[in-house]
């Protein structure tokens, strides 16, 4: 039982201010009131812009210091281990085992953060044809950066955007998730505990009509780095010009279980990360294509471990599939299986659905056209199809709008060297399923998913500016 009431402020100019109008915060699973957090109004946002165009102008913060600013945040993240997954669960609705390992993944993340800010070094460029001209390259940042991110990763996807434009020695202003602020403000405390300068970070709260519409408004801000759907990504490129922005959008990614795979490897793995985190990750196993001979045998092994995963409350740590973040993205999701239902598609198991929580559902007999295989689920729902020939799988895979990852289950070598080459998309993993993300791999889709890559030391590169120099030797 929550007892206590959570008051968030804003962290602005390096103050906490309160400001008059307010936001409820729902715990996800309990619905109890759990937070009232400050929203930023036009007058607070345009002071966090000008207050970070002011250190970046007038501050000093060198790169060793941002090492050491870095590093102190990834150990002070580490000693709040719990609490942090606490908040992630209570406010998120991940289970407790899941949110325990995005503390230490973004403890990991300052860390490769941190060492990249050491390597931001500029390269001298071979003269061949001109004489008298010495030439190489330097590395500065690019300005103020706009970090907008979504709820599924309160923690490590701030930190994802946040670790890297301070390496690069940028100032950063975050526009947390509405559903799950809390944890962006918890980062806050952290960097200012770690000796940030002043005004190098901004935590701004507020709808993506009003707070995000005046950051994107604002041409002082020089890049843009945004995690959540393509309808959004795609209002960003347009409004901003030809500013620079990382998107990272939506997916309805798949996994291949080839006839040679290790059925039972690729049912369990399958099973656990199809509804991990109630299937809201962007990398979520949406799509299972399975070759026709082993159907049988794959399909009793998946749907066994299927039913064994235990729904229900995020702070039990035995849950694997918690609450999905409200009832209005459950309701929407039941209602894309009904009209797949009517068209034919049919459910395995699961199906239904109590408040926000949703059953682990598996659907076959889907076909294009169909939400539940087109679009962007985000849900704890997968769906299985066969196929006869690899080639049929490949174009299976690639038709979508999407293209941020890919997995697949196979014992040739010849087909996992093959493989990348022919699927299109951002990433690709053999022998696990799409959904596999570590934080130091470069991590970001084509197509409809979007574009630039994250893990920090790709990050870095789109945060920084490359200034060539020439120097005339003879002038």
């Amino acid at each position: 039982m929550i007892t206590e009431v959570k008051k968030e402020k804003l962290f602005i100019d390096g103050e906490w201010i309160e400001s008059a109008e307010k936001q409820e915060v729902y715990n996800k699973y309990t619905g109890e009131l759990y937070a009232v957090i400050s929203v930023a109004d036009e007058k607070i946002v345009d002071r966090a812009i000008e207050a970070a165009i002011e250190a970046f102008k007038q501050t000093t913060f060198a790169p060793e210091y941002r090492y050491t600013v870095l590093m102190k945040v990834a150990s002070l993240l580490m000693e709040r281990k719990q609490e942090l997954a606490e908040i992630i669960a209570n406010e998120g609705g991940k289970p407790i085992t899941d949110a325990l390992v995005e503390v230490a993944r973004s403890a990991a993340t300052f860390q490769i953060a941190a060492d990249e800010a050491k390597k931001l070094v500029g390269e001298i460029i071979p003269n061949y044809n001109v004489q008298g001209r010495f030439l190489y390259t330097v590395k500065k940042p690019v300005g103020v950066v706009a970090a907008i991110t979504p709820f599924n990763f309160p923690l490590n996807l701030v930190v994802h955007k946040v670790a890297p434009a301070l390496a690069a020695g940028n100032p950063v202003i975050i526009k947390p998730a509405s559903e799950t602020p809390s944890l962006a403000i918890r980062l806050c405390e952290l960097l200012e505990e770690a000796g940030v300068p002043k005004g190098f970070v901004q935590c701004v709260i507020g709808g993506g009509r009003t707070v995000g519409e005046q950051l994107l408004q604002d041409e002082r801000i020089a890049h843009y780095t945004f995690t959540g759907s393509p309808g959004v990504g795609k209002h960003i490129q347009k409004t901003i010009g030809l500013r620079k922005a990382t998107l990272e959008l939506g997916s309805n990614s798949a996994t291949i279980v080839h006839h040679d795979a290790d059925i039972d490897k690729a049912a369990q793995k399958l099973a656990k990360m199809s509804f991990a985190h109630a299937g809201q990750i962007c990398i979520s196993v949406q799509r299972i294509f399975v070759h026709q001979e082993i159907e049988q045998a794959f399909m009793e092994k998946f749907l066994s471990e299927v039913k064994k995963l235990k729904v229900g409350n995020p702070l039990n740590p035995e849950t694997n599939v918690g609450p999905m973040i409200n009832e209005k993205e459950a309701e929407r999701v039941e209602q894309w299986i009904e009209e797949a239902k009517t068209d034919g598609a049919a459910i395995l198991t699961g199906g239904s659905r109590e408040k926000n929580i949703f059953e682990p559902t598996v659907l076959t007999n889907v076909k294009k056209g169909m939400k539940v295989l087109d679009e962007e689920l985000f849900a704890p729902v997968v769906s299985v199809t066969t196929y006869c020939k690899l080639e049929e799988a490949i174009d299976l895979v690639n038709d979508s709008k999407y293209g941020l990852q890919a997995g697949i289950y196979t014992a040739d070598l010849t087909i996992s060297y093959k493989i990348p080459y022919l699927l299109d998309v951002g990433g690709v993993v053999i022998n696990d399923t799409c959904c596999y993300r570590t934080d130091q791999m470069p991590y970001g889709g084509v197509k409809e998913s979007g574009n630039g890559k994250e893990g920090p030391a790709y990050a870095i590169q789109e945060l920084v500016e490359t200034v060539t120099v020439v120097v005339n030797l003879e002038g």
